[in-house]
């Protein structure tokens, strides 16, 4: 079913988001349009549920009931995959490499198409929109590590515009498989989200572990030391020699690399709350993070993630409370079956009038 370019303009579906906002003097006057909403059912099990109707469903907006349409048919996928590549998760590449195989079959069916893109400081499309599964297969296997930074805001703009051309009546899918952390990137993930809510684009996350990372990464080279021997504080008594500088300080190469480490473990507590753009993006458009440590993981989110877009239902509706300004919450019920738990995206951010 055709879905406008006039969806959500101007508004955020995430609290996430209106968040992130809180420091913009920036005001949304956008009229909404047309609101769409991806809606997965599960049951007591955590199981997907198919085969509901459209007249199950009910959507409450701030708690006013809407006028809805929801379409339970198959729509083909436009899926971008965007991968880190630098040097930091280069330990973890030849697991990804391996995943192309596993893009058709599970996330795109038989209608749909992938690109490929890879990221460090630099945005490469490695494979762009095809249905060919040799040349998605091929794509992954170029994937190599580049420099240090990683501009996973810039990738997801890229991605989205990349996603913008694609046939309307297509689901717009982005899958990131990334550090949920961003170094370096020139746009901000607030621009990031606005855009892909304003092209309709649903963000998938599958999160390298950043402890395995910093663990298995290749150590930095040392930088030299500006300073001269001498110019070195070390106890009274001691002369500041090039050897006795060397083992006090543990200079060339003879410091102990757990110290990075450590670093990220209080570096991710306190990135669970306010240094996850990953979060951000999937939360803000109705899609779901996964975890990856090890191959099998990898394995495990690409199937769920095909799944899932494969058992969701889309309702779309013209809010009857546009007058509302602030944040509206989006809640959805299935009549008739207590036993069923749905997930979509909290809701959307509407400026003033």
């Amino acid at each position: 079913m055709p879905v406008s370019r006039l969806v959500l303009a101007g508004l955020v579906c995430s609290s996430l988001f209106a968040q992130q906002t809180e420091d913009s003097t920036a005001q949304f006057r956008t009229s909404v349009e047309v609101v769409v909403v991806p809606v997965t059912a599960f049951d007591r099990d955590g199981s997907y549920v198919n085969g509901l109707q459209p007249y199950q469903f009910h959507l409450f907006d701030n708690g006013k009931e809407q006028d809805i349409k929801v379409d339970i048919s198959y729509l083909p996928i436009s899926l971008v995959i965007c991968v880190q590549a630098n040097d930091h998760v280069d330990s973890m590449l030849p697991q990804i490499r391996r995943m192309g195989t596993l893009v058709e079959p599970l996330v795109i069916g038989e209608q749909g198409e992938a690109a490929v893109v890879a990221f460090d400081h630099r945005v490469t499309t490695l494979q762009d929109f095809t249905s060919d599964p040799n040349k998605i297969s091929e794509a992954f296997k170029k994937i190599n590590a580049g420099s240090t930074s990683s501009g996973m805001i810039d990738a997801v703009m890229a991605g989205t515009r990349m996603l913008r051309s694609r046939p309307k009546n297509n689901r717009r899918i982005l899958m990131l498989i990334s550090e949920t952390r961003d170094r370096g990137s020139e746009g901000r993930a607030r621009e990031a989200l606005i855009q892909a809510q304003l092209d309709n684009v649903t963000i998938y996350t599958v999160d390298i572990s950043r402890f395995l990372t910093t663990l298995m990464a290749r150590p930095q080279p040392p930088r030299p030391d500006p300073r001269p021997p001498a110019a070195h504080p070390l106890p009274a008594g001691v002369p500041a020699t090039p050897n006795t500088v060397m083992q006090t300080y543990g200079t060339e190469g003879g410091r102990a690399e757990f110290i990075p480490m450590m670093v990220e473990v209080f570096k991710d507590v306190k990135a669970i709350f306010k240094d996850n753009p990953a979060e951000v993006f999937t939360k803000g458009t109705g899609g779901t993070e996964y975890g990856f440590t090890r191959q099998r993981d990898l394995e495990r989110a690409f199937s769920a993630i095909g799944e899932e877009l494969h058992s969701q239902y889309l309702i779309t509706y013209n809010p009857n409370n546009k007058s509302e300004g602030g944040f509206h919450q989006i809640t959805v019920q299935v009549a008739g079956r207590p036993d069923i738990q749905v997930r979509t995206r909290p809701g959307y951010w509407l400026g003033p009038k």
